[in-house]
């Protein structure tokens, strides 16, 4: 009986790896590489939408809003800082996010950032992260504006306090009788 050569057991074990790779790392169908991913029904919670619907209709035409922006588009981590200390202050924003970033509409310059908080704002984990990113804001002189969620907005009071602490010296408008906006959610409307 004929002995098989060496080279059919390496042919074999080849075929093997790759029958093995193609199983665990490839999509049999298309041969695309697989993601253990898959996409969010929503960028925004139904109250997040809604609050962003708020802020729209009281920021108008001089101001865009964008809505989960990462603190470190945001910020940046001074150069004066050593290699091992700029990666550790990065480390701590790269992974956190603003709820809204108040853009002059113009030029998108960042002029705010506001933090919608709802009730998982009273867990101590949470607590330690908004006062990190209040003492981040206070120390680069980034207006933060925290709204307490809400089942509606008075709007003309929510733009006040947007525009007060934008400019402390524009005066506010106290003629305008509140307006109170109740949020609808609208589960058919693009998100």
């Amino acid at each position: 009986m004929p002995s098989i050569p060496i080279f059919v057991y390496w042919i074999i074990f080849f075929l093997f790896a790759i029958a093995l790779f193609k199983f665990l790392f490839l999509d049999g169908q298309s041969g695309k590489e697989k993601f253990p991913y898959k996409k969010s029904s929503a960028l925004f919670s139904p109250a997040e939408r809604s609050f962003l619907g708020t802020l729209d209709l009281a920021l108008g035409s001089d101001y865009r809003v964008f809505g989960k922006v990462r603190i470190a588009d945001v910020v940046t981590v001074s150069g004066t800082v050593g290699k091992s200390a700029w990666q550790t202050a990065f480390n701590r924003i790269c992974a956190k996010h603003f709820d809204y970033v108040v853009c002059e509409s113009r030029t998108l310059q960042i002029v705010c950032v506001i933090e919608l908080n709802d009730k998982s704002h009273s867990a101590h984990k949470r607590q330690l992260r908004d006062q990190f990113v209040n003492n981040l804001c206070k120390s680069i002189g980034l207006p933060l504006i925290t709204i307490q969620a809400s089942m509606g907005y008075v709007l003309p009071e929510l733009r006040d306090k947007i525009k007060a602490a934008i400019s402390p010296q524009v005066e506010t408008a106290t003629t305008v009788a509140p307006v109170r906006i109740e949020p609808t959610v609208n589960r058919d409307a693009p998100v």
